[in-house]
C-alpha cells in the first residue's frame, strides 16, 4: 500500500498550533489591558495546556469508536468554532475559560495524527512522517504568534483570534476533502478495531514508554518556560520590544522548520536515544545564549532553544511507535497528558523564578529540567541496535498496514 500524502498531515500540525500559545506575544499587552500580574496572565497559556492534558488520554477511546480520520477533522471543525467564540470575551476571566475549551478540542487533532502516522506509515519511515507533521506545528505556531501579535499590535486583541479560528475553520475543510481514511485499502483483517479495549496499565508498565513520557514533560516545559517569560524580559528596558515585535520573534521557528525534517531522517539513521541527546544540547545551548546584552545573539538563542525543542519532540513522538504495537492512540493520548502537564509547568512554575531571580533564573531553570531530558534519555531508553532486535522480535500489530512493523 502506498504511504499516505503528508500534505494533510502538515495542515494537521499547523490546525493544532494555530492559537495555542497565539497569547504569548499578547501578555505585556493583555497585562496592561486588565491590570494584571504576569501569572495571571500566563494563565491564557497554561490554561489550554491543561485542558489538553486531561483530554488528551480519551482520544484513543474516542478514536477506538469512531477512527482516526473522524477523530482529526471533527477536532479540527471544533477547535475554529471555540477560536472564533474567545474573541468575543470582554474579560480576563471570559478569555481564560475559552482558551480551556480550545484546549478540550486540541488533542484530537495532535494525538489522532501522532497515532495515525504510526498507522499509515511504515516504521522505518515513521521519522520523516513525523517530522512532515511537525513541520505543520512550527508553521502553526510561528503564524499563529506573528498574527496575533500584528493585530494586536495595531488593532484589537479580539480580531486576533477572530482570524485564527477562520484560518483554522479553512485548513479543517482542506483536511477533510483530502485526508485519507486510515482504514480504507486494508485488508479486512488488518481494518481499524472499533471494539478494541485500551490497557492503561499495560502500558505503564512499558519502562521506554513511561521514560518517553517523562522526556515529554520536560520538552514542553522548557519550550514554555522560554517563549512566555522572555516575551516580558524584551518587553522591558533596555530592550521594550513593542507586541508587533514580539510577535516576530517568533519567526525563529521557521528555523526549526527547515531543520525538523533533516531531523527525522537522521532520527531514523541513528536512533531515537541519540536524537534526544543532540537535540536537548541545541536547546540548552540556546537558552544559554538568551543571557547575551545583544538582541541579535539571543534571537540566535531562541531559534536553537525551539530548533531543540521541535527535534526533541519530533523524537519522542516517533519513539511511541517504536517501543508499542497496539493501543498507540491511548500511548499517544497519555503521552500528551505528560506532554502538555509539562507545558502547563513550564507557564506557571517559572513565575516564582522570575519574581525572584528575573530571567537568569529562568535559564538555569529550563537548562536543568533539559539536562534531565537527555539523562532519562540516555539511561531508559535502549540504544538503537538493541531496540531494532527487539522489534523483531515482536509479533506485529494487527492494526497497522501491511508494509508497517
Amino acid at each position: 500500500m502506498r504511504n499516505p500524502p503528508t500534505v494533510p498531515v502538515v495542515l494537521a500540525g499547523a490546525a493544532a498550533f494555530l492559537n495555542l500559545y497565539a497569547t504569548q506575544p499578547l501578555l505585556p499587552l493583555l497585562a496592561r489591558v486588565f491590570h494584571a500580574s504576569a501569572f495571571q496572565v500566563g494563565l491564557t497559556v497554561t490554561a489550554p495546556t491543561v485542558a489538553v492534558a486531561i483530554a488528551a488520554p480519551f482520544v484513543g477511546r474516542l478514536a477506538d469508536v469512531v477512527g482516526l480520520r473522524r477523530v482529526i477533522v471533527g477536532s479540527a471543525f471544533l477547535l475554529a468554532v471555540a477560536t472564533m467564540l474567545a474573541s468575543t470575551s470582554a474579560t480576563l476571566t471570559q478569555l481564560i475559560a475559552w482558551r480551556f475549551v480550545q484546549g478540550i478540542v486540541t488533542p484530537g487533532i495532535f494525538a489522532g495524527t501522532v497515532a495515525y502516522i504510526h498507522e499509515m506509515w511504515p516504521a522505518e519511515q515513521s521519522g520523516r512522517a513525523t517530522a512532515a507533521y511537525m513541520t505543520g506545528t512550527i508553521l502553526g505556531g510561528f503564524f499563529g504568534r506573528a498574527s496575533t501579535g500584528l493585530i494586536g499590535s495595531y488593532g484589537d486583541w479580539h480580531w486576533s483570534f477572530a482570524f485564527i479560528g477562520v484560518c483554522i475553520l479553512v485548513t479543517a475543510t482542506v483536511m477533510w476533502r483530502t485526508l485519507p481514511d486510515e482504514r480504507d485499502g486494508r485488508p479486512e483483517g488488518l481494518r481499524y478495531n472499533r471494539h478494541s479495549h485500551s490497557r492503561v496499565g499495560a502500558l505503564l508498565r512499558n519502562r521506554a514508554l513511561v521514560a518517553t513520557y517523562a522526556i515529554g514533560f520536560c520538552v514542553l516545559f522548557t519550550n514554555v518556560a522560554v517563549f512566555t517569560y522572555i516575551t516580558f524580559y524584551l518587553a522591558a528596558p533596555p530592550f521594550g520590544l513593542s507586541t508587533a515585535a514580539l510577535g516576530w520573534l517568533f519567526v525563529v521557528y521557521l528555523v526549526g522548520a527547515a531543520v525538523t525534517p533533516f531531523g527525522g531522517r537522521w532520527i531514523d539513521a541513528y536512533g531515537h536515544r541519540t536524537g534526544m541527546t543532540v537535540a536537548m544540547t541545541i536547546g540548552a545551548v540556546g537558552a544559554l545564549l538568551t543571557l547575551s546584552p545583544s538582541l541579535p545573539v539571543i534571537i540566535a538563542g531562541l531559534a536553537l532553544a525551539s530548533t531543540g525543542v521541535f527535534i526533541a519532540q519530533t523524537t519522542t513522538s516517533s519513539h511511541i511507535g517504536s517501543v508499542t504495537n497496539n493501543d498507540r492512540a491511548l500511548a499517544v493520548g497519555l503521552y500528551s497528558t505528560c506532554y502538555y502537564s509539562g507545558g502547563s509547568a513550564g507557564g506557571s512554575a517559572p513565575a516564582s523564578v522570575w519574581n525572584a531571580a528575573g530571567w537568569p533564573g529562568c535559564v538555569a531553570l529550563v537548562v536543568i529540567v533539559q539536562l534531565a531530558g537527555a539523562v532519562i534519555a540516555l539511561t531508559l531508553w535502549a540504544p538503537r541496535q538493541n531496540r531494532a532486535t527487539d522489534e523483531v522480535r515482536r509479533p506485529p500489530s494487527p492494526r497497522l498496514p501491511t508494509d508497517g512493523v
